[in-house]
């Protein structure tokens, strides 16, 4: 029997024979608790090594050679995967629901990622670690670990049996990975796919080219030097069904939405013609180019439009509102989802360098969740509560951005009278 085979029949066999044990004898996967502790802290480890034991059975027995492997220098101490105390790779995992619990994900999802990450969080440990005899699973669960719990280094490293210094470099290694060689999971669309995205707005609200929900999340940070807690700010941009499209963080969070949007490249760029700047459709004889939506924070643009600060029931403006929050439920949504991460819920103790890298990396894990259709980490349907910040609206002022976007706003506010009165 050719190896591979071989290797693939004794991970199925393995994964039958935990899964057997795990249902005769329930109390085996359980660890021993004491009196005075009747919910002892899970260890996650198991759970890790569960899916990446199949993976080193088979890479064991298959003698491929084309997989370039770290050089170990024999004069070094390497660094214990599994030191007293830790949990081993043979030991039984706990129910996958945990997997959701401690990463955020489903099981085939972290081993789908796993896999995807494996060549990139397998190479360049530091000097000072080398080598550093964690397979690429466990590397990612750490990592995971610390990002969907906000766990310090000291719980990690009691949890997977590491030191405090290795549990870092794999947080910031996950970190660096997906910031840098994933980036384009978040990516504005292009002229071609962005008519999806405009598809999809129209269909929940009836309002046409539409081509994203604008919105700034912030985040608590303590300063590592001053210990004083500070807030950073992220410009989102979100389709329908919450994907961001765009995501810039770092700004201060003192700064309003307002300043933050007028001062991004995504501002410019879109002042610029290097967005939304397919052909416009017509609505009664008016040009609708491009737009995205935003709350009262937000300037009143041509392509930007916010909520009428007044209207009488059953009124043009009224269905504007209407659809207009309808639209902003997805972005509302995505940065419930973001802050249901751990390590975004509470103040982050870290360095503001760190905090974007958390923010960008949550949020690409974000869309490759959805991309996976795995909503364990996708907020649920709140009702939420939407406030009118903005004054009364002028259609005076001498600023022909307002007047056009006064007009480009009544055009679309009678198709969304239009849309709620064709619909029933």
């Amino acid at each position: 029997m050719e190896s591979r085979k071989l290797a693939a029949l004794l991970s199925s066999l393995i994964s039958q024979l935990l899964l057997l044990i795990l249902l005769l004898f329930p109390s085996f996967s359980s660890a021993p608790s004491s009196s005075s502790d009747s919910n002892p802290p899970f260890n996650a480890f198991p759970l890790v090594q569960y899916f990446i034991l199949s993976q080193e059975i088979a890479a064991s027995l298959s003698f491929s050679k084309n997989r370039k492997r770290k050089r170990v220098d024999p004069e070094s101490d390497p660094i214990d995967e599994h030191p007293p105390g830790g949990i081993g790779i043979g030991d039984v995992v706990r129910s996958p629901d945990s997997f959701r619990s401690c990463f955020r994900m489903t099981a085939s999802t972290f081993e789908w990622l796993s896999g995807l990450l494996d060549p990139l969080l397998e190479c360049r440990d530091p000097v000072e670690l080398f080598p550093l005899n964690l397979s690429s699973g466990v590397r990612l669960g750490i990592g995971l670990f610390r990002l969907a719990n906000g766990s310090d280094y000291a719980e990690i490293s009691s949890r997977f049996g590491v030191s405090v210094s290795v549990a870092r470099f794999c947080v910031k290694q996950l970190c660096r990975v997906l910031c840098t060689n994933f980036r384009f999971w978040i990516a504005f669309p292009n002229s071609h796919e962005i008519e999806t995205v405009s598809r999809g707005f129209e269909d929940i609200s009836g309002l046409p080219n539409c081509c994203g929900v604008i919105d700034c999340a912030r985040f608590n940070v303590v300063s590592s030097e001053t210990s004083c807690e500070d807030k950073i700010a992220a410009q989102i941009v979100v389709d329908s069904s919450s994907r961001i499209l765009s995501i810039i963080a770092g700004f201060r969070g003192h700064k309003s939405n307002s300043r933050i949007i007028r001062s991004s490249t995504f501002y410019r760029d879109i002042e610029e013609g290097k967005l939304l700047n397919s052909p416009a459709i017509d609505i009664d004889g008016v040009a609708i180019n491009q737009y995205l939506i935003g709350d009262s924070s937000f300037p009143f643009l041509p392509w930007l439009m916010i909520p009428f600060a007044e209207s009488l029931p059953g009124s043009y403006e009224e269905n504007f509102n209407s659809a207009h929050k309808l639209m902003r439920i997805s972005a509302l949504r995505t940065i419930d989802s973001l802050k249901n991460w751990g390590i975004l819920s509470r103040p982050i103790k870290e360095e503001l360098k760190m905090a974007v890298a958390y923010i960008g990396a949550c949020s690409i894990l974000h869309n490759s969740l959805l991309m996976r259709e795995d909503f364990s980490a996708l907020s649920g349907g709140q009702d939420y509560q939407f406030q009118n910040l903005s004054i009364k609206d002028s259609r005076s002022e001498e600023n022909s951005n307002t007047m056009n976007a006064w007009i480009v706003r009544s055009a679309l506010a009678t198709r969304a009278k239009k849309s709620n009165g064709s619909s029933t």
